[in-house]
């Protein structure tokens, strides 16, 4: 292993050997320039390169997989590393030999190469923007929960923060990551946390609908359950802290062992004989159960395979839909150039809407996320197939209010737009999209301009055209937005 590498070093492949040996036919064939060993792999130049090589090959794997930023230790702690294998290199003594001097170079770009990478990955805009979403996330937490449960009072749970920590959820899974797995390891270990702090909160939520605590009366073990559900409600502040980076001082492994400790307070109580103790014991025990499950995400994306998700089997489900329905789109789009509207395979399409609500996201939400699209890919071609039968079937009367008239003109326009928007395969700086963007826009504003003057039917038509329209548009959209696993 050593030859072989020292023989990259010089740009030479290796052959096992067979240069070396003197006299042989190969080399009495060389030029004369060749005949002299180009390299003695003990001179200690080239043992040094060596020694500084396996500290490459040590460090080169932490930093392929690094994933914070320029102010985190372990950032500061393998660019210092490199920085001195680099000086190490550059003090190996090549006494002026082009061999080794070679070899010196190649060793230095090999390390120069992975300090560009560690600080490509850390200030790569994709990775600023993971950080600046979990920011966002810590603010709400820390308005929200963690503050008014330092300040003694109780966790302000509610429909606003849910929504708000959802749709950052949404933003973080189309954060684009380059295929770069340091990026992929940011964006999954920030979901990943993002979402079991919504577990967590939609835990409390649950709990607060629960007729708990019980009266002290009831049975003498009650007092004790009360005394852990309080404790239990503390842990779980902590523990949202925790996953959001707020607290300095806890860790998981501490945390742990505390909700340890109360499961076995709870475990060597006598509650035999009543069944309404039983269940109010088994619903903390629950609870406690559902915090324990959290604080495993010490290493969590340490393994690849949690956050590389091209060979996990729910996309792999998403991905047959998706070309079955692109299948199906080509077929459809065919059928229609030709002005022939029977091909409608509605069924189908329906079938793979079935299909996709059944496809295990494991709460995974990348996976959430590829699923959701591709059900709005099938809802694209079946509004499509809908209203090309709306328009081939529309039979207008004498008395049709003029705006209303107005309203399906634009409509037959939309249905022109959208075949080209569902047949679009190109991206936003094509002139295309822009074009397609632009005429869908107009179509917009020509709704905009109708007056349904005090018609209810055209301003029902409207409204539904409008919506119709933008749902083209956020199509658009996402097909252009390069979204990524």
């Amino acid at each position: 292993m050593a030859v072989r590498w020292l023989c990259s070093l010089f740009g030479k492949p290796f052959d096992g050997g067979k240069r070396m040996d003197h006299g042989g036919p190969q080399q009495q064939q060389q030029h004369p320039m060749e005949q002299q060993q180009p390299y003695n792999l003990q001179h200690p130049a080239m043992m040094r390169l060596y020694e500084v090589q396996k500290e490459v090959a040590s460090l080169g794997s932490q930093v392929c997989t690094f994933s914070g930023l320029q102010n985190d230790r372990d950032y500061k702690r393998l660019e210092r590393e490199l920085t001195r294998l680099l000086l190490d290199v550059d003090q190996v003594d090549t006494e002026g030999k082009p061999d080794l001097q070679g070899a010196r170079k190649r060793a230095a770009q090999e390390v120069e190469g992975l300090l560009r990478y560690l600080e490509e990955n850390a200030t790569h805009p994709s990775r600023l923007a993971i950080e600046d979403l979990s920011n966002e996330a810590r603010r709400l937490v820390e308005e929200y929960v963690v503050a008014p449960q330092r300040a003694g009072g109780v966790a302000e749970i509610n429909d606003e923060l849910v929504d708000a920590l959802q749709k950052l959820v949404l933003r973080l899974t189309q954060v684009k990551t380059e295929g770069r797995v340091p990026l992929r390891k940011a964006r999954y270990r920030a979901l990943t946390r993002l979402c079991a702090v919504q577990d967590v909160l939609e835990g409390r939520t649950q709990q607060q609908m629960l007729s708990l605590p019980l009266s002290g009366d009831t049975h003498e073990a009650v007092h004790c359950i009360n005394q852990v559900m309080v404790k239990v409600s503390v842990a779980r502040s902590q523990l949202v802290a925790l996953l959001m980076g707020l607290s300095g001082r806890d860790s998981c492994a501490h945390l742990s062992r505390i909700l340890t400790e109360m499961q076995v307070e709870l475990d060597a109580l006598d509650v035999s004989g009543n069944a309404a103790i039983r269940n109010y014991r088994k619903q903390v025990v629950e609870e406690i159960n559902g915090l324990l499950k959290h604080l495993d995400l010490e290493g969590e994306g340490e393994d690849t395979r949690r956050y590389d998700l091209a060979q996990n089997n729910s996309i792999r489900e998403i991905e047959a839909v998706r070309a079955h329905v692109s299948h199906l789109r080509e077929g459809i789009l065919r059928h229609c150039a030709m002005g022939d509207l029977s091909f409608r395979p509605k069924a189908d399409l329906q079938s793979l809407l079935m299909h996709l609500d059944q496809v295990d996201t494991a709460k995974n939400p990348c996976i959430r996320e590829a699923r959701r699209r591709a059900v709005v890919e099938v809802q694209a071609v079946i509004t499509f197939l809908d209203l090309c039968e709306a328009l081939a079937h529309r039979q207008p009367g004498p008395n049709e209010h003029p705006s209303h008239r107005a309203v399906w003109m634009v409509l037959g326009s939309l249905s022109d737009l959208q075949a080209q928007v569902l047949g679009f395969d190109g991206k936003r700086a094509d002139k295309s999209y822009m074009m397609l963007e632009e005429l869908l826009t107009k179509q917009l504003l020509a709704l905009d301009a109708v007056d349904p003057q005090g018609d209810e039917t055209t301003k029902v038509a409207r409204k539904q055209a409008v919506k119709f329209a933008q749902n083209i548009l956020n199509y658009l959209d996402m097909k252009t937005d390069e979204w990524e696993y």
